[in-house]
Order: structure tokens, then sequence, then C-alpha cells
């Protein structure tokens, strides 16, 4: 019963149970440091790696250019040589510029009105064609349908043509001016709010069909009704997505082709040749943009629903 090195059977036994005991702490808790929140944010990283590339390899360059720019001089167009000169550019579009800060200013109020109408109309026409309706999949092309038509510059005369046929001119000369100002503002943002609703919608029926339907026949069984259920289950769950309809809808407005102030800095920058002070409204616009989405994020990022969490 001894062992060498005067050592009991019984003693060797919990020796080894404690060494392989140990083993498989060790082996467990390598295991934990790859949690389903881990695996996920790998994943995410893997999505992105090829924009985080190609940002390194062909946008890093021309963004620190387009800074150094908005705050110098071009002195000589061969070799893009500048000249250094401080706020200068900066002072001209709040003090010179009689056409940036009122321009701004209306941007930035038609930017915040129309996210609060997409995202709200987006949520009520992802909730109604998530139920079971006849031609379910119909409905949710024909929504989807004006991002398939195309965005940026060919989205004008598509929403020209969707204009004319909202609008016909032979109704609109029988009523009084102010009538037909006031019908073609809110058909046009009506038109405006359809248009753009496209993504919005396919992210909440996303969010929508994440969500469990036990829940919500726990919630029937307490005889919780659908404006319950909405407020209490629906939105807490689909939180993480309003957020991200919201970010995405300011910056896909404040960068919109037909933004007046994208349009403004193209114009003082390819036609006017002033490319130093293009390129300073274009570093205030984006400073504000940035702000407002980091605001919006930090503002909502409590009240959001976490999975990871639970």
């Amino acid at each position: 019963y001894k062992l060498q090195g005067g050592t009991d059977k019984s003693e060797w036994k919990g020796h080894s149970r404690t060494r392989l005991s140990g083993r498989r702490q060790g082996g467990e808790h390598k295991v934990k440091k790859l949690t389903i929140t881990r695996r996920k944010m790998i994943s995410g990283y893997l999505f992105i790696l090829p924009w985080l590339i190609g940002a390194v390899l062909f946008f890093i360059n021309p963004f620190i250019q387009s800074l150094r720019l908005s705050f110098s001089k071009i002195t000589k167009f061969a070799g893009f040589k500048m000249k250094w000169i401080g706020l200068e550019n900066y002072a001209k579009a709040f003090l010179w510029d009689v056409e940036f800060v009122p321009m701004f200013i209306t941007v930035v109020r038609d930017t915040f009105i129309n996210t609060i109408m997409i995202v709200v109309f987006s949520l009520i026409i992802a909730i109604l064609i998530n139920k079971k309706i006849k031609f379910r999949g119909f409905f949710r092309g024909v929504f989807f349908l004006p991002v398939l038509l195309g965005t940026g510059y060919a989205e004008g005369p598509a929403m020209e043509m969707a204009r004319g046929i909202a609008i016909p001119a032979q109704f609109m000369r029988y009523l009084d001016p102010l009538i037909v100002s006031a019908l073609s503002g809110f058909l046009n943002k009506i038109t405006y709010v359809l248009w753009k609703s496209g993504v919005q919608i396919i992210l909440f029926l996303a969010g929508l069909q994440g969500i469990s339907s036990s829940l919500y026949e726990a919630a029937r069984v307490d005889s919780a009704t659908e404006w319950e259920m909405f407020w209490k289950i629906t939105l807490p769950m689909i939180s993480p997505v309003i957020l991200l309809n919201i970010i995405y809808t300011i910056i896909d407005s404040f960068t919109d082709a037909s933004n007046p102030i994208v349009d403004y800095v193209l114009n003082i920058g390819f036609k006017k040749s002033q490319f130093e002070y293009s390129a300073a409204i274009s570093w205030i616009y984006f400073v504000f943009v940035l702000i407002v989405c980091i605001i919006v994020y930090f503002a909502m990022k409590n009240k959001v629903y976490d999975t990871s969490k639970n």
C-alpha cells in the first residue's frame, strides 16, 4: 500500500483528484472567457473589418488633408501647397457668409422633424405588416420599394414623379392658394417620409421578429391588452433598434444629396473653387452631426434594453 516516496495510496488518490479538479476548473475558466457577448463582438468586428481596411487605405489621408485645408489657404495648386491662416475660414462662415447660418438652422430644424416622423411612421408600419395579414409579403415589398428604385441623385426625379402623382394640377386649380400651399407642403412631407422609411421598416421588422412569442402569450394569459403589451414588451425589447434607426436617420438626412448644405459645399468647392472655405464649412457640419449623434446615443444608452445582462 505504499508508493514511491512513502506516500500512502489514499493520499495519492486525493492528490490526483485535486489535480483533475484543478484542470477541469482551469478548462472551464478558459471556456467562460469566450461568452456569447464576446462572440457577438468578434462577429461585429469581422463584419466591419473590410470597411476599416478601406478607411485606413483610402480615407485617412484625405481626411487629414481636408482638416489641414480648412485652416489654410492654397498658395499653389501645383503640388497643393498651403499656407496656415488659422481660424479665418471658420470665422468667415459665421461672420461674413449671409447664407450659411440661416441655411444651417433650417437644415437642422427640418432634420429633427423628419427624424421623428420617419422613426414613428416606420415603427407603426413595421408593427402592422409584422402581423398575420393577407399579402404581407406584398406590403413589405411596397414599403421597401423606394430603397430599390434608387438613392442619392437618382432619388430626386423619382420623388418628383411621386409628388406629381400625389398632387394633380387640375385639382389644385380650384382651391385657394393658401390651401394649395398647405396641402402641397403636407403631401410633400408625407412623400419624403414614405421615401425615407424603407431601411428603418426593415430594421424594425427584424427587431420585432426577434421578440419571443412566449412573452406575448404570458401577457395575454394575464389579460394584458395590445396597448399594454406594446408599452411593456414591444417598445422596451426593440429599444436598441429604435436607437439605431434614430442615429441612422439623422446621418442619412444630414448627408442626403438633396440636403441644401451638401449642395452648398459642393458649389463653393467645385464651382467657385474656394476649396479652403468649402473644407471649413464641411468640418463645421461634420462636427455638429457627430456631436448630435453622441448626445442622442448617451441620452438613450441607459434606456436601451440590453439582452447581454439577462
